[in-house]
């Protein structure tokens, strides 16, 4: 039976509607976020396993680490500084690693109270789950979006790790293929989906024009360490971006580190 016009369930009824829409949308949203994602767990199985680290080490690190960003950067100081390189590496990780607590400060309400909430949300506060959350237009769709999009991630980021060390061990040397300058090429890879503005792209040049300078004269990782503040000096400054209107903000969607 129809409800009349101008009664309660006939008021409510478009919203749950429309509230049930926006919810499958963003299931969908993850799950497609989290398949492209996962094709990057080979590439980082494969590398961490040419810099030296055996297949149950590389799975341990995308599980207790599960940040795409710092893993990359962890393996690619390694396989070029040895053990050696091992501070400067973690360093570079922990540094990359940062802008996910910035994540879980737009994250928090998203997420709920409640202990082991908080503590799950924190494993899987990363771009992909941060980007399709903030995206949505309700409150429960948010929360969806970010749980689905995380748990997403972070189930086929590891399957394809294990599938990448697998054959990375089975290939043996892969200096072979050319695969030793991989973790050069992703990092280029994830970096250009964000040169779009001017000040995107000053910050690349000079990150990039310090870290060649000094990698001939300082051990692996270090360069990559200054490159880093120098970015960080350079964004702050903001000399070509957009002026900040005061009051306003704005959320662009970023691909995972």
């Amino acid at each position: 039976m129809n409800a009349a016009p101008g009664s309660p369930a006939a008021e409510t009824t478009p919203d749950l509607v429309d509230e049930t829409r926006q919810q499958r949308l963003a299931v969908r949203e993850g799950l497609a976020v989290g398949l492209a994602t996962a094709a990057y767990g080979i590439s980082f199985g494969a590398l961490s396993v040419a810099a030296g680290l055996d297949i149950w080490q590389t799975c341990f690190i995308s599980i207790v680490m599960f940040s795409g960003g710092s893993q990359f950067a962890l393996v690619g100081v390694l396989a070029a500084g040895g053990v050696a390189a091992g501070p400067a590496a973690i360093a570079s990780a922990a540094l990359l690693g940062v802008r996910n607590g910035i994540y879980g400060l737009r994250t928090a309400p998203i997420v709920g109270s409640g202990l082991w909430r908080r503590v799950a949300a924190a494993w899987i506060t990363i771009d992909e789950s941060t980007a399709v959350a903030l995206a949505q237009p309700t409150p429960r769709s948010r929360t969806v979006g970010f749980w689905v999009t995380g748990l997403a991630v972070f189930i086929g980021w590891n399957i394809t790790t294990l599938l990448g060390a697998l054959i990375g061990d089975a290939v043996g040397d892969t200096r072979a293929y050319g695969l030793d300058a991989a973790a050069a090429a992703a990092f280029v890879g994830l970096l250009w989906p964000r040169l779009k503005r001017m000040q995107a792209v000053a910050v690349a040049v000079a990150a990039a024009v310090v870290a060649a300078t000094l990698t001939p004269v300082l051990m692996p990782g270090l360069p990559v360490l200054v490159a880093a503040l120098v970015a960080v000096v350079v964004g702050l400054f903001n000399w070509l971006g957009a002026p900040t209107v005061p009051g306003r903000a704005s959320l662009r969607h970023v691909p995972r580190p």
